[in-house]
């Protein structure tokens, strides 16, 4: 089975999320949360460093990822792990494969029309707000 992330990465001040919106299918056009494939023999949380580096230039240094959760999709025979994090302090993104921008977080993340996954991003933005709320997540 494939394994593959996402990467929510907040700003230093805890109100903007850095999202990219897609120049590739699947999900052309609509606005996802930075990502990637893990490779063979890579740990997932390798994998989330290395796919956040290539994607928006953000280094290890630069923030510390937690496993948030899991989605498997046994019909396409691949599974999702999201990471979440803050950066430590201001840091100039950038992304050849994807437009980057920081997104306000409380925008309507389960408007399907502007937000890839089906509803998920709005899923995980709405876990972490209760992980948030309950101090399980400190930033």
């Amino acid at each position: 089975m494939q394994g593959y992330n996402l990467l929510i990465a907040f700003n230093v001040d805890k109100n903007k999320i850095l999202m990219c919106k897609r120049r590739k299918p699947p999900y052309q056009g609509m606005i996802n949360f930075p990502g990637g494939k893990i490779e063979k023999g890579e740990s997932g949380l390798d994998g989330a460093y290395r796919e956040l580096w290539e994607e928006t230039g953000i280094r290890k240094e630069d923030i510390v990822l937690t496993h948030l959760m899991d989605f498997t999709y046994y019909l396409s025979d691949c599974y999702l792990e999201v990471y979440v994090g803050r950066l430590n302090k201001e840091r100039e993104v950038f992304g050849e494969e994807n437009e980057l921008f920081w997104s306000e977080t409380d925008r309507d993340f389960f408007n399907m029309e502007n937000y890839a996954g089906e509803g998920n991003i709005g899923h995980i933005m709405e876990q972490i707000r209760q992980l948030r709320e309950a101090h399980i997540l400190e930033f």
